[in-house]
C-alpha cells in the first residue's frame, strides 16, 4: 500500500504508550561501510553488512540484535546501516544494478523482490531452510508466501505482522444494539442501522487511495479465493475480468450507494489522522485498516483503549464465496534477503539463522507492542500489555490458510499504480466494474 502505509504501519507501541520509532521513515543515521563486504582484516574474520530502515525504538532493537550476534561470534562481524524509506529503495535499486549490494538487505517481498530475483540478484535460501526444518518451521507459514516464488524461498521475516481488519467503536455498537458482523449481510445490516441513526457507518481515507484497496483484496479473496489474484500476478490474459473481481467491485459500489462512508470521503486522509479520528470521536463506527491503527488511537484517544471501547473483528465472510473466510490481507512482515553480490554468503546465512528473530529479539519486539511471526509465543503475548489485541493479531495470522500481501506491493509498479487510480474511480462511481476490468487488463504483465 505504498510508502505512506509503510510509514504508518510501523508505529511501535511500548508498554507505557508509543515507541518513538516508525519503520518506513528514518533519521538517515548510518554506521559502517556501504557496499559488498569482503573478507575481514583480522585473520579468518568475515565482515557482513546489513541494510535496514527501522527508526526509534525499533532501530534500537535491530542494533541490539546485531550486537548480540557479534558478541556470540568469534570470526563473523556484522554491521548494520539504517536509511530512510524512500531513499533506501532507490539506493538498493542502484546497488543491485551496479553489483555493489550489501550482504543482507531489508525488503517487503512481493513484486519488488521478484524483480531482483528475476535479475538473479537474490540468493536462494530454500536448501538452507530445508536442511534445518527447525529453522524453516520457526515462522508462521502464512507469512512466507510473500518471499516464496515457484517453490523457492528468498527471504525470512525480520520483524512483525501487519494484518488488515476492522476496528470498531464499541460504544456506538452497544448504543444501537449491534454485534461485530460475521458475514457480508451482517455488515450491510450494521451500515443500514447506523445510517438510520445519523452515524457514519465506516470511516474511509479515500484521499490516500490505498485504503480502498483493502476492500478489493478481501472481497476478491472471499468471493473467488487466492487463485484469482495469483492469475493476475501471473499475467494471464483477461485475469482482471474474473467474475470475482467484477462481483467485488459491484459490492464496493453497493456500500457506496448505501452511504456506508463519510460524506466527502475522497478528500479524507489517513496519514493526517482524519479517518481514524472519526472513530474515536464517535462520529464513525468502523474503519477497515491495518494493525498499526491501534497505535493511532492509543496516541490520540488512549482512554478509548483503556476503557475497552475499541474493538476489532476480521473481515466478514461472503456467502457462497469460494475463498476461505480465515484468509488475511495486509503486510505479512518485512524480510531480510541475501544478495548474490555477497562474498560471505555462509556468514550471512549464519546471521539469518542465529540472529534474526532470536529469542531476545522476539522479546524486545513484544515489549514494543509488536507481534513477531514466530511459532509458540502465545504465552508471551498474553502476558504483554494490550495482550488481548496482540493475541487477536497473532491468532488471525497463525490460523490464516493464506496471507495476501498488499496488491500494490505484490504487483509491478506500473500495474499497481493504475490499480489505485482505477479503483478510486470505482469508489467514486466514475467507472463501472466492467470498465475497471477492461482497463486493468491492459496493464497485465506476464511473469
Amino acid at each position: 500500500m505504498q510508502h505512506r502505509l509503510r510509514k504508518a504501519a510501523a508505529a511501535a507501541i511500548t508498554l507505557g504508550g508509543l515507541a518513538a520509532g516508525v519503520a518506513g521513515c528514518g533519521n538517515g543515521g548510518q554506521t559502517g561501510n556501504a557496499g559488498t563486504s569482503g573478507n575481514g582484516t583480522a585473520a579468518g574474520q568475515q565482515n557482513i553488512t546489513l541494510w535496514d530502515i527501522q527508526t526509534g525504538d525499533l532501530q534500537k532493537a535491530i542494533q541490539s540484535m546485531v550486537d548480540d550476534f557479534n558478541q556470540s561470534q568469534s570470526n563473523i562481524h556484522a554491521t548494520v546501516q539504517f536509511f530512510e524509506n524512500d531513499p533506501y529503495k532507490q539506493k538498493l535499486q542502484v546497488a543491485m544494478g551496479s553489483h555493489s549490494a550489501p550482504d543482507i538487505f531489508f525488503g517487503w517481498g512481493g513484486g519488488i523482490l521478484k524483480s531482483y530475483i528475476d535479475a538473479r540478484d537474490v540468493y536462494d535460501l530454500t536448501d538452507a531452510l530445508n536442511k534445518d526444518p527447525q529453522w524453516k518451521n520457526k515462522f508462521l507459514p502464512s507469512v512466507m508466501s510473500a518471499v516464496t516464488f515457484d517453490g523457492h524461498i528468498y527471504g525470512i521475516p525480520n520483524n512483525y505482522v501487519q494484518p488488515v481488519f476492522f476496528f470498531y467503536n464499541k460504544k456506538l455498537f452497544d448504543q444501537y444494539g449491534l454485534q461485530p458482523p460475521k458475514t457480508w449481510d451482517d455488515l450491510l445490516h450494521c451500515v443500514q442501522v447506523l445510517k438510520q441513526h445519523g452515524v457514519i457507518p465506516i470511516a474511509l481515507a479515500g484521499k490516500d487511495k490505498w485504503p480502498d484497496l483493502m476492500y478489493e483484496e478481501y472481497l476478491v479473496d472471499r468471493i473467488g479465493g487466492p487463485q484469482v489474484f495469483d492469475n493476475i500476478v501471473a499475467g494471464k490474459p483477461d485475469a482482471w475480468s474474473d467474475p470475482a473481481v467484477l462481483k467485488a467491485n459491484e459490492m464496493i459500489q453497493q456500500l457506496v450507494d448505501m452511504g456506508a462512508f463519510e460524506p466527502g470521503y475522497a478528500s479524507v486522509g489517513y496519514g493526517d489522522g482524519e479517518a481514524t479520528a472519526l472513530v474515536y470521536t464517535d462520529k464513525a463506527a468502523m474503519q477497515l485498516m491495518g494493525s498499526w491503527d491501534f497505535s493511532s488511537v492509543l496516541t490520540n484517544a488512549k482512554s478509548m483503549v483503556d476503557n475497552g471501547q475499541l474493538g476489532w473483528f476480521p473481515f466478514p465472510s461472503v456467502p457462497s464465496g469460494a475463498g476461505n473466510p480465515a484468509d488475511v490481507a495486509g503486510n505479512p512482515s518485512n524480510f531480510y534477503s541475501i544478495s548474490m553480490d555477497s562474498k560471505n554468503k555462509d556468514a550471512a546465512l549464519t546471521f539469518l539463522h542465529d540472529a534474526v528473530l532470536s529469542d531476545n529479539t522476539v522479546k524486545r519486539l513484544i515489549d514494543l507492542g509488536q507481534v513477531p511471526p514466530v511459532q509458540g509465543i502465545e504465552d508471551q503475548l498474553k502476558q504483554a500489555k494490550y495482550g488481548d489485541y496482540m493475541t487477536f493479531q497473532y491468532d488471525l495470522v497463525k490460523n490464516a490458510p493464506h496471507f495476501q500481501l498488499s496488491w500494490d506491493q505484490a504487483l509491478p509498479p506500473a500495474e499497481a499504480q493504475q490499480l489505485l487510480t482505477d479503483l478510486d474511480k470505482v469508489f467514486l462511481k466514475q467507472m463501472t466494474p466492467q470498465q475497471f476490468s477492461d482497463d486493468m487488463n491492459k496493464y497485465l504483465q506476464k511473469q
